[in-house]
């Protein structure tokens, strides 16, 4: 029996993140788009005090939106 491989890079923190904070991946995703700001570490920053997201969660989260964006 073959199982599906584990997630890598910032999506192996989704279920963590979804745990914690109560809340699926895609209404993080819905947040950080909504946000007016634009910079990588002005995400992070802003989910870290705005939501009491911890560091890895916060740029495992916008990495991820930048991604799918297509932004670096």
């Amino acid at each position: 029996m073959s199982s599906a491989p584990a997630p890598k890079g910032p999506a192996s923190y989704f279920p963590s993140i979804e745990k914690k904070y109560g809340r699926p991946v895609s209404e993080w995703f819905a947040v950080i788009r909504s946000s007016p700001l634009s910079g990588h570490m002005e995400l992070v920053a802003w989910l870290k005090g705005e939501y009491g997201m911890g560091h890895g969660h916060a740029n495992a989260l916008v990495a991820a939106v930048r991604a799918e964006d297509g932004r670096r």
